[in-house]
């Protein structure tokens, strides 16, 4: 359909859609690329939505998937905003030509928040400047916590994953009629949302629907299964109901998201504890979604751009206070963390050489933030020279204590550090030329698949963006990623358990620091 500068009209394979022109980029938001997921759909896989007649209103942000609120202490540095409404499943396009043709690039934003938090109205996710530079820019909301991730007897796994798909599907057959390109769709997630974009890169039924992923601070996995049903069976101890997606379904809402919270308040990726996440299914997720793409088989020829944020883990220790805790706790911190990593007592030995000067705390932080995330995305690169991209985003928060923490970058991706929700996490004065930067390097990508230094080889160059001008390393980190190489052949791994079943001295010392984290949790409530 043709739009004008007053009111832009697409038409979708449900229903035309009318958004808005703000400052010169066509906004189309909450468009249903599902049916709202509950009443007989819930806990089940995302059926399509009931198509409309006459044009349907897209000027707001649609309802967000149900979710507990942040902590005070992660609110604080983390905006979350909640819109009811059921119809929860939708999606919101940004683009600076809405009309059949155009051809431009196109890229699809999955929100991070550990599967149990964000959404699309994120106003650090504002897609105008990526509209605003050639790109068609697409963020979606998708089912979060017991809701998508789940795992009963009674019903499919994976369900939030699932939305996931549909979208990228719905993405496929209308995004032309915005002006975007079927074939040239960047899949780019962070946090858990890159964890998700991993997931799908090695589902067999994503294979065609993207030809780009971007994966910022999240490594492709599967999760334990006996792992996330265990969330599930204390959810349902606590609810005093059987740990089936018929009887979740029969529970307040409202009821199930504290009780949610209350369960998985000790989660953590420093300290682990009970958390959903995504699982091998047989169906979608039929193999280690890692494995299968370090194999080959899966998206093949796809062009990656892999990253992380150098003090990841400051993020997750410093709101609850747990930075000081560990840095008390010393041998039994080390220990938690050799617990929570699977590794022998070499590790934490070669990071102390490696690192004298550092604290418990930070040791800690950078072994897990290299077993789950740097380690495996490096993998993935050696796995895929020539058609891989490393960065490390370096700039320093200019609040205290948060380094360059987990998420920082999201506002110079988006180029949306105006916005006062992106200085809750960096502080007043972020260098605008460094988000010009970085905002153009992920454009590039989406429109050619370089952003602009080079690609992945036996040098291992890794982009830096930090507080001079971005640069390339070679082989930033090595030396401590070679310890986890030497450890597969250690001869002394912390178990979980001895010959007669009885805890090991490696889950007692898990036990203490989740005692201490639910003693804090306490105090601050």
């Amino acid at each position: 359909m043709t739009a004008d500068q007053t009111d832009p009209v697409v038409r979708t394979p449900h229903g035309a859609v009318r958004g808005r022109y703000e400052r010169g980029v066509a906004v189309f938001r909450g468009i249903p690329y599902a049916a709202p997921p509950f009443g007989p759909r819930r806990f089940r896989p995302p059926a399509p939505p009931e198509p409309w007649d006459g044009v349907r209103d897209a000027a707001a942000f649609g309802p967000t998937a149900p979710k507990p609120p942040y902590s005070d202490a992660f609110a604080h540095y983390l905006s979350d905003p909640e819109i009811p409404g059921d119809d929860c499943l939708n999606l919101n396009v940004w683009t600076p030509e809405p009309a059949p043709g155009a051809r431009l690039p196109v890229l699809v934003f999955l929100h991070g928040g550990a599967l149990t938090r964000g959404s699309s109205a994120i106003p650090v996710y504002d897609g105008r400047p990526f509209a605003r530079d050639g790109v068609v820019f697409v963020s979606v909301n998708y089912r979060l916590g017991v809701e998508g991730y789940g795992l009963f007897p009674d019903a499919p796994a994976n369900p939030g994953l699932r939305d996931q798909l549909a979208a990228l599907r719905w993405v496929h057959e209308s995004i032309a009629a915005f002006g975007g390109d079927p074939g040239r769709v960047t899949l780019c997630g962070q946090s858990a949302g890159a964890i998700s974009v991993g997931a799908l890169a090695a589902a067999p039924q994503a294979q065609g629907l993207f030809r780009r992923a971007i994966l910022q601070s999240g490594a492709p996995e599967a999760s334990d299964r006996a792992k996330v049903r265990r969330m599930v069976r204390r959810m349902a101890a606590r609810l005093k109901v059987p740990a089936t997606a018929e009887a979740f379904a029969a529970v307040d809402r409202d009821l199930l998201l504290r009780t949610q919270a209350d369960v998985g308040r000790l989660s953590s990726p420093v300290l682990g504890g009970p958390a959903f996440g995504i699982v091998t299914d047989g169906d979608l997720v039929p193999y280690d979604p890692l494995e299968a793409l370090l194999a080959g088989d899966a998206a093949p020829g796809a062009d990656l751009l892999l990253g992380w944020t150098r003090d990841e883990y400051l993020l997750w220790l410093v709101p609850g206070g747990l930075l000081e805790r560990v840095d008390r706790l010393g041998p039994v911190a080390l220990a938690a963390a050799r617990a929570r990593c699977h590794c022998g007592i070499g590790v934490p030995r070669g990071y102390r050489g490696l690192y004298p000067q550092a604290g418990t705390a930070e040791t800690v932080g950078q072994m897990v933030t290299d077993r789950l995330l740097r380690l495996p995305l490096q993998r993935l690169a050696d796995a895929r020279p020539g058609s891989s991209y490393v960065y490390e985003f370096a700039w320093p928060s200019r609040l205290p204590d948060l380094g360059a923490c987990h998420a920082l970058e999201l506002g110079f991706v988006f180029d949306t550090g105006e916005v006062p929700e992106a200085a809750k996490l960096a502080g007043e004065g972020a260098p605008p030329d460094l988000a010009t930067t970085m905002h153009r390097a992920w454009v590039r990508f989406a429109e050619t698949g370089d952003p602009g230094w080079e690609p992945w080889d036996a040098s291992h160059p890794v982009r830096v963006f930090g507080e001079d001008e971005p640069y390339t390393a070679h082989g930033p980190r090595d030396a401590a990623l070679a310890l986890w190489t030497a450890d597969t052949q250690a001869a002394d791994p912390v178990p979980e358990a001895s010959a007669d079943g009885q805890p090991t001295r490696g889950a007692e010392l898990r036990a203490v620091v989740r005692r201490l984290r639910r003693t804090a949790m306490v105090r601050r409530h």
